[in-house]
């Protein structure tokens, strides 16, 4: 599969997106190379592609791997691994909501319930940092709580959900919303 001019700029600019959004350049390029691609690809068709190295092809798909985000795929008669994405848009934004809360929010949550703990004996931290960490705890715990409960909902029910946007507050009881 030869790549495209426009499959190049796709690819370019998803692995400038994973570097804003703390992934290695090339994990994200390989990840929308095998998200583009027809079929899954050996490592050595990917690093050929994507005129990339073949050990940082197999170090990045190990990555996506740990992520979640591509599985390995085997051909009859072939030695070789092949890869391909794990699912489609939707369990792609899954997936990576999903590894995000489990690497960064689930630790963030652990340290504030602890610092919480530890704030009852503290007589040194003063009253308004406490409550300033307390403030964020029930923050994150909620915003951790909402996660749980939109992920365990169906899949159309979310998609509705997305397409409704700010027409969602209506529903809430004494708010008021902007009109557009």
């Amino acid at each position: 599969m030869p790549v495209t001019p426009l499959m190049q700029k796709y690819i370019l600019h998803w692995g400038e997106m994973g570097t804003r959004w703390g992934v290695n350049r090339t994990v994200a390029q390989i990840h929308a190379l095998l998200y583009l691609a027809p079929q899954a690809l050996p490592a050595e068709d990917i690093a050929e592609m994507l005129s990339v190295a073949r050990s940082n092809v197999s170090t990045s798909i190990r990555e996506l791997q740990s992520w979640g985000l591509i599985k390995v795929e085997h051909v009859l008669g072939d030695r070789r691994d092949y890869f391909s994405v794990n699912g489609g848009n939707w369990e792609m934004l899954t997936t990576i909501l999903e590894e995000r809360k489990k690497r960064e929010i689930e630790p963030t949550l652990t340290m504030l319930r602890q610092c919480a703990l530890e704030m009852e004996e503290d007589r040194e931290t003063p009253a308004e940092v406490k409550e300033k960490m307390s403030a964020m705890l029930t923050f994150v715990a909620t915003l951790s709580d909402w996660f749980d409960q939109v992920k365990a909902l169906p899949k159309s029910t979310l998609v509705a959900l997305m397409k409704m946007g700010a027409k969602v507050a209506k529903f809430i009881p004494g708010k008021k919303t902007k009109s557009r």
